[in-house]
């Protein structure tokens, strides 16, 4: 498979390696600065043939930064690299793609009109005698695709694909050329277990073959999986390099600089009244079907699920944002059903839903703006349809603060900080309003452990407050470790609810497929 996937006879790409001792890619004193950051300091970092070098560090740490160099798409301000024993200045990314360095960012780089096998191929179209060859590009993308393992038609728009979908036409893109270095920034952070196992089998193949692996990850159990050493970067600079066998705690404090014990927080649940009540919901398109849950105060509910079960499909139509087709919805014991989205919130639900940067946040407005726009209607910071901005502005920086947004710049646009801080802005807005009932989705995809902690406490600080808490997730140890009861969905159904010492890695899973195998 991997032998397929390097030597593609027509789609170029770098000669392999020799699998030896000797760096593969070597980087010495790399520097780079934006204006007020020094998002590198010096950084020394080395990659052989054939391994899986992890770079890990919390958001900001300087490894997005870092890899965006390897790849071309930024240059350093100071520093060599030297890439098979030779000195190397990448002119942009196709230059460093020719070298048969690829990379796989943690932000998409598709085109959403154009298809998968458009996307695959984009700026690399095959053509026959003058015109595109439509037929080569369809047989390679079948081939990729099968290969990998992954569920998807080469003709299906990007447009109309889960993010998980995506996420695979990305990991995809990467393996169309022979490789010599592959870069995957949180490859796995909207796959399920079995496409996860399914990525983690190819990487062991083409290591097998001597590409060298720069792995970006927040997930210690990966790590352990397919990592040979772990350079730690901490505000822009390399603080160590070490094993992968290195124990959590001591990654936890090169990374933060300080011990985390724990990071998922003991939790006092006390269960009052029941909050939400749903009964017999169903979806457009069949993809919930007559799914009955509730929710009380003071308890964490568990929606467990592969991608695809509709677990955040559910949590969209609570909100108001998926069309419901049959069922009721019940809040406080009265019915939302045909409320908008504003007056749901208003009545004390709030989503937060998993793409921040899509759905939860306006990129190019300030911190100030987006953690505002939901109360922006409230007397507090209008009147007579005059913003209060200096009452707004007060309000921001004190929840800010209390989210510990680094750097503390409510001005500065929400597209300027690291994905960590990305998702604090996101968590502030739903504190602008008397909200009973919080709905999370994949609250924690792509953040780094300290962060992790620190949004695993504001959850805990809502839930012992007395508000009612929905946790989608798709990262099993947060279904297991923060929840209370868990409900589990596949195929737009509930296959099980779970509590107490029922909730088992192996009853989740075990109902997470169990539909499927019937």
């Amino acid at each position: 498979m991997a032998q397929h996937l390097l030597h593609g006879h027509r789609d170029g790409g770098g000669e392999l390696p020799r699998h030896d001792n000797s760096p593969l890619l070597e980087l010495t004193g790399i520097s780079r600065y934006y204006p007020g950051i020094k998002a590198l300091d010096r950084v020394d970092f080395t990659l052989r043939s054939g391994e899986v070098h992890v770079l890990f560090g919390e958001n900001g740490a300087g490894k997005s930064t870092l890899i965006s160099i390897v790849a071309g798409a930024v240059k350093p301000h100071g520093g060599e690299i030297h890439f098979a024993g030779q000195s190397l200045q990448l002119a942009c990314v196709h230059h460093a793609r020719t070298l048969g360095i690829s990379a796989v960012f943690q932000e998409f780089s598709l085109v959403p009109d154009l298809t998968v096998e458009q996307n695959l191929f984009l700026g690399s179209e095959q053509t026959k005698n003058g015109l595109l060859d439509k037929k080569y590009l369809r047989k390679r993308s079948t081939q990729i695709l099968e290969r990998l393992g992954f569920a998807l038609r080469p003709d299906q728009r990007v447009a109309y694909l889960s993010r998980a979908e995506q996420q695979m036409v990305e990991i995809a893109k990467a393996f169309r050329t022979s490789a010599t270095v592959l870069i995957l920034d949180e490859p796995t952070a909207s796959l399920t277990e079995r496409e996860t196992e399914q990525l983690f089998d190819l990487i062991q193949q083409v290591k097998s073959q001597g590409v060298g692996i720069i792995y970006i990850t927040h997930r210690i159990n990966e790590i352990r999986q397919i990592g040979d050493r772990i350079t730690v970067l901490r505000d822009g600079q390399r603080v160590a390099t070490v094993s992968a066998q290195t124990s959590e705690r001591e990654l936890v404090r090169l990374m933060t600089g300080q011990v985390i014990d724990q990071i998922f927080p003991k939790i006092a649940f006390s269960p009052g009244e029941q909050l939400l009540e749903v009964n017999d919901l169903s979806t457009a398109g069949g993809i919930v079907a007559d799914v009955s849950i509730n929710v009380r105060r003071g308890e964490i509910v568990g929606l467990a699920g592969l991608v695809g079960s509709g677990k955040s499909e559910l949590g969209r139509a609570l909100f108001g944002l998926n069309e419901k087709t049959g069922g009721s919805v019940r809040l406080a014991g009265e019915s939302i059903d045909d409320l908008s989205v504003r007056q749901i919130m208003d009545r004390g639900l709030f989503y937060i839903p998993a793409d921040r940067r899509a759905e939860g946040l306006v990129m190019a407005r300030s911190v100030r703006e987006n953690i505002a726009l939901p109360a922006l209607h409230t007397r507090r910071f209008s009147k007579a349809m005059i913003l209060r901005r200096r009452a707004e502005a007060i309000q921001v920086r004190e929840l800010a603060g209390r989210l510990n947004l680094q750097p503390l710049r409510i001005e500065q646009d929400a597209a300027n900080f690291s994905g960590g801080n990305q998702q604090k802005i996101l968590l502030a807005k739903c504190l602008m309003q008397e909200i009973s009932l919080f709905v999370f989705d994949e609250p924690t995809v792509g953040v780094d452990v300290g962060t992790r902690a620190a949004i695993y406490e504001f959850i805990r600080d809502l839930c012992e407050a007395g508000a009612a808490v929905l946790l989608i997730s798709s990262d099993l140890p947060e279904i297991l470790y923060l929840t209370h009861r868990v409900y589990v969905m596949c195929r737009g159904v509930l296959s099980a609810e779970l509590s107490a010492n029922e909730i088992t890695q192996e009853n989740v899973l075990r109902h997470c497929f169990e539909q499927q195998a019937a």
